[in-house]
């Protein structure tokens, strides 16, 4: 079975639509082989592809082709997720923020203030 790239990233949930798909594709951000594909490019069973949606690359590797779209538990099986862990914590950088608290209505922290907060948060 041929199914094109941009149908195939459509079908297992890449993108919300087909032409989202194509668009990625002409603009050089889908990769198979460390060659930017044409939406027309015709994806094979076993292929590394390379999606690139800043700040993150995905990496995925196709299991087997699909024409059809499906719901996102069943595009497990026929794609497989290998980004690297690393690259899927781009996604929420203030994940890893301390978030202080500060009494309402006391305003924005004095410069002194900010010294000390920032030599608080430099030891820990």
């Amino acid at each position: 079975m041929e199914i094109r790239i941009d149908k195939f990233l459509w079908a297992v949930r890449v993108y919300k639509s087909r032409s989202a798909a194509s668009e990625a594709c002409r603009k050089g951000k889908i990769i198979i082989g460390d060659i930017a594909v044409k939406p027309s490019r015709i994806v094979t069973a076993g292929e590394k592809i390379t999606v690139k949606k800043p700040p993150v690359t995905y990496t995925y590797v196709v299991v087997q082709p699909i024409e059809n779209r499906v719901g996102a538990k069943m595009a497990s099986e026929f794609v497989t997720d290998i980004t690297p862990v690393e690259e899927k914590a781009k996604i929420n950088p203030g994940a890893h923020t301390i978030n202080g608290f500060r009494p309402r209505g006391t305003g924005r922290p004095t410069k002194r203030e900010r010294r000390e907060i920032d030599d608080f948060l430099d030891e820990g």
